[in-house]
């Protein structure tokens, strides 16, 4: 019922690839072939340049309903919404050890070793991010301080409706684990009671403590409040769907959250030595994750512009998720011409996407200019699939814009920090009138008292 809600929905009026407006009307006789609509920075309404993806509207009030379910019917909740939505009604949802074991021994071989190293990239990276407290030393003895200490109980929601993200699991449980959090817990669908076996080996190398087989809303209203099997975390992380996202907005506060989470975006930006089929096949790697992520070109090339359209297209029809792509290219692809590559940082900036690839001669030169981006892949030899899966920096990254005040997922995200002050009798002395001073002017006379009574009094 929630996935044909979120996928029912009707096409989008799209354009012929080639046209330098969004306005021209829309040929039905073209319907079916991938029209990707090229716009002209300065000529085409500011709107239709940084629109995103609008989600279904309905899907706050479901989750809603899916959030009371399960804060009241605990397990026999998860149980009915599994059997619902995946098709399995086992009374144990937990993933055992079995499963685990079973899972090494299906997956490829040489896959294994490829999810090993890129479990190795991943900790490098985020090793560097690992920060220490300190504590400073004044005079009179006064010792102030910061401890750094990891969140206790951290849940973590894996995808796994449309395809399976055994990276997603290495991405979020990494850092976790090097913050050095106790219970690292893992929820993800499981279409007929199974998880995908590739999960649960990058579950195990990643080093999870507990996976559960429930996704969706469900599973993030089961972290957050707890039930009698699944247990209540501090922080839930992870990409998701409309309704995971729109779940973990609604149970901030009872849990802290990564951030809220839109569908998949790259923004490519290329000068006109590019070759077409690269820049289309970067393209194309997003628009394949689901009907609402987005694809868009920048660049400085009306030629390359046509020919990259062409190409996506041409790649369409071997793409094995097709449909998904074409869906996403068809309502929410563009191709935006500028004057020149200052003006693409500019309109680049302004979207502030999640990935970006500065395809261009010099890219650390053009890395200076950018300001708002969640990973940028630097050069024409560095597709955005190598943060997906290998490189070493996180791919759960802000999307919606949200990159201009957010942060890419690191081991910050699993850690908080706790200061602590130290006073000697001497030094309150000192600044007990001051204090006083400070709370008169806010009108908290109490807050002074505190400290002028230990002053004055001292020795009676």
């Amino acid at each position: 019922m929630i996935r044909r809600k979120l996928h029912g929905r009707g096409r989008a009026t799209v354009y012929r690839a080639g046209y330098n407006t969004s306005r021209r009307a829309y040929n039905t006789e073209e319907k079916g072939r991938s029209m990707i609509r090229i716009m002209r920075y300065g000529q085409d309404e500011a709107e239709e340049i940084f629109s995103r993806t609008r989600m279904p509207a309905d899907v706050e009030d479901i989750v809603k309903g899916i959030i009371k379910d399960v804060r009241e019917g605990g397990d026999a909740s998860i149980r009915e919404y599994n059997k619902r939505f995946d098709g399995f009604d086992y009374e144990d949802f937990k993933v055992s050890q079995a499963e685990i074991d079973r899972a090494f021994e299906e997956v490829d071989p040489e896959f294994l070793e490829v999810l090993k190293e890129a479990a190795e990239n991943i900790r490098a990276f985020h090793s560097n991010q690992v920060r220490r407290g300190f504590q400073m030393e004044k005079e009179d003895g006064i010792v102030l301080g910061q401890k750094v200490l990891p969140i206790q109980k951290v849940g973590i929601y894996v995808p796994g409706g449309t395809a399976a993200y055994p990276s997603t699991v290495l991405m979020n449980c990494i850092p976790a684990k090097l913050a050095g959090c106790s219970e690292i817990v893992i929820t993800t669908p499981a279409t007929g009671g199974k998880v995908n076996p590739n999960i649960l080996a990058a579950a195990h190398i990643a080093g999870a403590t507990q996976i559960f087989k429930v996704g969706g809303a469900q599973a993030i209203a089961a972290l957050a409040y707890g039930t009698e099997t699944v247990p209540q975390v501090y922080k839930i992380v992870g990409p998701g769907n409309a309704f995971v996202a729109e779940a973990k907005k609604q149970v901030f506060g009872q849990v802290a959250i990564d951030m809220i989470a839109g569908p998949s975006e790259i923004l490519v930006l290329s000068d006109g030595k590019t070759r077409p089929d690269f820049l289309a096949a970067d393209m194309l790697s997003q628009a394949e994750h689901d009907k609402f992520a987005s694809a868009v070109l920048i660049t400085d090339s009306q030629e390359l512009a046509e020919n990259v359209a062409q190409e996506i297209e041409k790649q369409l029809q071997t793409l094995p998720r097709q449909e998904i792509a074409r869906g996403s290219i068809e309502n929410n692809g563009k191709i935006i011409v500028t004057d020149d590559l200052e003006k693409a940082v500019e309109v680049s900036n302004q979207i502030a996407p999640e990935h970006l690839e500065l395809c261009v001669e010099e890219p650390f030169e053009l890395l200076e200019k950018v300001t708002n981006a969640g990973s940028v892949f630097l050069g024409r030899d560095c597709p955005e699939a190598l943060g997906d899966y290998f490189a070493g920096p996180n791919h759960t990254l802000p999307t919606s814009g949200t990159a201009k005040f957010y942060s890419p997922l690191g081991v910050d995200d699993f850690v908080k920090r706790m200061q602590y002050s130290y006073y000697t009798p001497e030094a309150l002395d000192k600044a007990a009138d001051k204090i006083a001073c400070f709370a008169e002017k806010e009108g908290l006379g109490g807050h002074g008292r505190s400290a002028v009574i230990r002053s004055r009094n001292r020795g009676k």
